[in-house]
């Protein structure tokens, strides 16, 4: 590994707050609720029937004519957050060597909404009438290889798979690609769209999401004693990783540093966490190492932050672990609860949030932490935005099979 430094010269998001970056920003530190009753399908018959839902996309003025049945929505939201990003960073493309140019994102699924579209194709019409798009639609790394496409990127380019740690080991990957001069520049981050009847249906049957349908806006609510489960989202966040020096001399504007990554895993249990916490830990020791960064000097920590009773309490456990008493005074926020849980695009929304914290030295709050869980002795950030200086900040993000990722980003 090489001395070369990282930094966030871009951003671009699509979530249920919106698809457009200071909208989004002012959003979250607003307290908005995302997640209400799904319309986009008949939910009655699911025991779950909320969700925090993209309604803000106008496909036919984003994608118009054969575009829409070449693409998932998925795909869709990770096109315009990479639009979004990259205006963002003030690159001109056409003056840029894109063969140093790379992609790197995540999604837990990928193309849920295509594969339930053509399955029901196929029992009602047979197979001659299934698509001839329908494999590059739904394959996870449609995102990255559109992404490339769209924006002619000629470097490394691949999506990772982790669950909801996805774009977690993507944003690390991009770290590690950037640092050792693989590519100059990297977009990254993750997209997902699985609130689908299938999808729903997998996770009812899970008994793992919240089932307050009638109060939506109080349905996520992490490391409060009253949760009763997590809230679907979905949408995309992609972020400009690029060399330091590359981005100081072109005059770009730079929101942070990307500092260290961590990686673990728990090998437990294929959904359940390890209760200790020791994955989470050592995930968050390996990035605080990576970066070389103390403990005290960390300011801020974006949670995963479920809602769900074993995540919040093991996710707990682990930040006890590594900050002991600090916990005490040690900002915590989850994004899930104003947006709900992008699966493998919410390490990558929640980065998003962090990048502009650092900038800017304001976290914004969770929602409807009323009920503080004595099994979760952190100081959860409550009711209105906090304003600190964040020198350092950590996004864990913590996935099915066991996965636990830590991202450390900071001045």
């Amino acid at each position: 590994m090489t001395d070369r430094r990282v930094v966030v010269t871009g951003l671009g998001a699509v979530c249920a707050l919106g698809m457009e970056k200071d909208a989004i920003w002012q959003g979250m530190l607003d307290g908005r609720n995302g997640i209400v009753p799904i319309e986009r399908f008949d939910a009655s018959g699911h025991s779950t029937r909320i969700a925090g839902e993209v309604t803000c996309l106008d496909k036919d003025e984003h994608f118009p004519g054969n575009l829409q049945r070449k693409l998932d929505p998925f795909t869709m939201y990770g096109l315009i957050a990479s639009d979004g990003a990259m205006e963002d960073s003030g690159l001109d493309l056409e003056a840029e060597d894109r063969d140093r140019f790379g992609c790197i994102m995540g999604s837990g699924i990928g193309g849920m909404v295509g594969l339930e579209d053509q399955h029901t194709v196929l029992l009602e019409r047979g197979p001659r009438r299934v698509s001839p798009h329908f494999i590059p639609r739904i394959m996870s790394n449609a995102v990255s290889g559109q992404v490339a496409i769209r924006h002619g990127l000629r470097g490394t380019n691949f999506v990772t798979c982790s669950a909801c740690a996805a774009s977690g080991h993507a944003m690390g990957m991009a770290l590690q690609a950037v640092r050792r001069g693989e590519v100059e520049v990297c977009l990254t981050g993750g997209a997902e769209s699985t609130t689908t009847p299938l999808g729903l249906a997998g996770f009812c049957a899970a008994k793992a999401l919240s089932t307050r349908n009638e109060e939506p806006e109080r349905a996520c609510r992490p490391f409060d004693a009253d949760r009763d489960g997590f809230v679907m989202g979905e949408g995309a966040a992609v972020l400009v990783f690029e060399e330091r020096e590359r981005a100081m001399a072109r005059g770009a504007v730079i929101y942070c540093e990307v500092k260290g990554f961590g990686s673990t895993d728990d090998a437990f249990h294929i959904t359940a966490p390890e209760e200790t916490g020791d994955g989470p830990t050592r995930a968050i020791e390996q990035a605080l190492s990576d970066a070389g960064v103390a403990t005290d000097d960390v300011d801020y920590v974006n949670a995963h932050g479920t809602s769900t009773l074993y995540n919040d309490r093991t996710e707990s456990r682990a930040l006890r672990r590594v900050f002991g008493d600090r916990c005490d005074a040690l900002g915590v926020s989850s994004t899930k609860s104003l947006v709900g849980h992008l699966l493998g695009a919410s390490a990558a929304i929640e980065a998003f949030a962090v990048a502009l914290s650092v900038s800017q030295d304001v976290c914004h709050a969770s929602r409807n932490y009323e009920t503080p869980d004595p099994e979760c002795p952190v100081d959860v950030i409550a009711g209105d935005p906090r304003e600190l200086t964040v020198r350092n900040a950590i996004s864990n993000s913590l996935g099915f099979g066991g996965h636990n990722v830590c991202l450390v980003f900071g001045k």
